[in-house]
């Protein structure tokens, strides 16, 4: 919509000062001739807006001049709203900068969006740790946080799974990522992924080092995408995860993640045979269990063996229960 363009215009041009008829018509995906239209409309409504000619032309808006917020439309105003999570705002050390944000944007709205934002943020609430889990006690987050914002260099005292298990890490924190109530830090070099919750503490660059230089500093490799990455690491992840297949025959109405049927229709029963990702037999080994007799695993064998012997070891200890009708 032509209203909507026209409040993008003035909002570049205060972000970033003086830009390009093309510059403009790039970045609104429209023609040049209709950017010209616009900023003859914006100078009819009065805007203090010029431009400049030559190489280095292009145009600007008079010094001191901003715009209230009355553009944003009904859904943008909730989605601003809706976006600002102050769970996580909180973890960084931004939650009061958060609360102080919204309260001028909200302040900078129309009564008619202004009561569509407060309905949105009254009847939505964003809780990302799942069920179950108790969450993970992240100390070092606030300290992470600002190297990532200032691209300082951070020497942890990580732990690992494999040994030895706390190691020393230098980091150039590229960025941080909250997957199911857990935070991520994506570092260099590489990049790599570390826990925050499995840093043990933050390090002196050098322990004999008495003389006070500043913090070593980073420069965050040109081009470098945090969502492309993150997606790019969970695909990868996943591939790692799920290296072995097991056969199973599944009873009428179970379903498997990722499972996929080998046959076109139920076999005897209603029963289904299916190949399934697994990764590990001691993972699968518990997985499958909690189906009871709603599964029968037929390969690897040396899953099958395993389930077997533990359902015998099962069976001889709680006896012959069912037959002789103890509670």
């Amino acid at each position: 919509m032509k209203s909507s363009r026209l409040v993008s215009i003035l909002l570049l041009l205060q972000t970033r000062g003086r830009m390009t008829a093309a510059e403009l018509a790039e970045e609104l995906e429209v023609s040049v001739r209709t950017v010209y239209r616009d900023v003859e409309a914006l100078g009819a409504a009065g805007v203090p807006l010029y431009g400049d000619a030559g190489h280095a032309g292009g145009y600007r808006l008079l010094d001191g001049y901003r715009t209230r917020l009355t553009g944003l439309t009904r859904n943008e105003a909730e989605a601003l709203f809706l976006a600002g999570a102050p769970g996580p705002a909180a973890d960084l050390g931004l939650g009061a900068v958060l609360a102080a944000a919204q309260r001028k944007v909200r302040a900078a709205l129309p009564a008619e969006l202004r009561d569509h934002a407060d309905r949105i943020a009254g009847r939505f609430h964003l809780d990302a740790p799942g069920w179950y889990a108790e969450a993970d006690e992240t100390p070092f987050l606030a300290v992470v946080a600002d190297a990532v914002w200032s691209g300082r260099v951070l020497h942890v005292l990580y732990r690992r799974w494999a040994e030895p298990t706390d190691v020393r890490r230098r980091l150039e924190p590229y960025g941080l990522v909250l997957k199911a109530g857990r935070w991520y830090v994506v570092a260099g070099p590489g990049p790599r992924t570390f826990r925050v919750d499995q840093i043990l503490d933050i390090l002196e660059p050098d322990a004999s080092d008495d003389s006070g230089a500043p913090a070593e500093e980073f420069t965050r490799p040109d081009g470098f995408d945090l969502a492309a990455y993150w997606t790019a690491y969970q695909r990868d992840f996943h591939a790692r995860l799920h290296r072995f297949e097991a056969l199973v025959r599944l009873a009428p109405g179970v379903t498997l993640p990722r499972a996929v049927p080998v046959e076109e229709s139920p076999g005897e029963g209603g029963w289904t045979t299916a190949r399934v990702p697994v990764e590990s037999v001691e993972h699968a080994h518990g997985e499958f269990l909690r189906l009871g007799t709603d599964i029968e695993v037929l390969e690897p064998a040396e899953l099958r063996r395993r389930i077997a012997r533990t359902v015998a070891e099962l069976a001889e200890r709680y006896g012959n229960v069912a037959g002789n009708g103890g509670d």
